[in-house]
């Protein structure tokens, strides 16, 4: 090799190594960032509820939304490397996350607990489809790894779904 050589691959953009072809690539990395965009507003909406909760079963749903809220960030980090990985960008700021993000912000003075819980039900409800609609994608294109990422993540969003309407219910 050259100098060159050398020189030219140090300022060529990244081209990460894969099987994926251009289109497959690009379709999947825009809706990972947009699924990380998605799953950062619902972790902080979680919270959000979490710190401001009230009333009677304060405790169980103070405990409950942190569990939930946990289980969000952790899918955060896989959600962007498996974007850099197929040579796609990812968030890289508030704002970003802001521009992308599909789950409404809620920045109400006072939410009633159950209207907390119904929310947030939905929320996750909206998340498990639009990851089965990404699995979908990841099928077309033959993307096998991040559609095996994201079977967990919609049985978690669909297991805080039940916790939240089972939560939410009138006894």
């Amino acid at each position: 090799m050259t100098m060159d050589d050398a020189r030219t691959r140090r300022m060529a953009p990244l081209q990460t190594p894969g099987g994926l072809g251009a289109n497959a690539k690009a379709d999947l990395s825009a809706a990972l960032a947009g699924l990380l965009a998605d799953m950062f507003a619902l972790y902080l909406k979680t919270k959000n509820f979490h710190w401001h909760v009230s009333g009677p079963h304060f405790r169980d749903y103070h405990l409950m939304l942190d569990d939930q809220a946990a289980q969000i960030l952790a899918t955060t980090d896989a959600i962007a490397e498996r974007g850099r990985k197929l040579g796609g960008a990812t968030i890289r700021s508030i704002g970003h996350v802001g521009r992308l993000q599909r789950i409404a912000d809620n920045d109400a003075d006072f939410v009633t607990p159950a209207d907390m819980l119904a929310e947030l039900r939905s929320d996750n409800a909206d998340m498990a489809a639009r990851m089965r609609a990404m699995h979908t994608l990841c099928d077309e294109h033959g993307d096998v790894a991040t559609a095996s990422l994201l079977e967990p993540w919609i049985d978690e969003a669909e297991g805080r779904v039940w916790f939240l309407f089972e939560a939410g219910r009138r006894g």
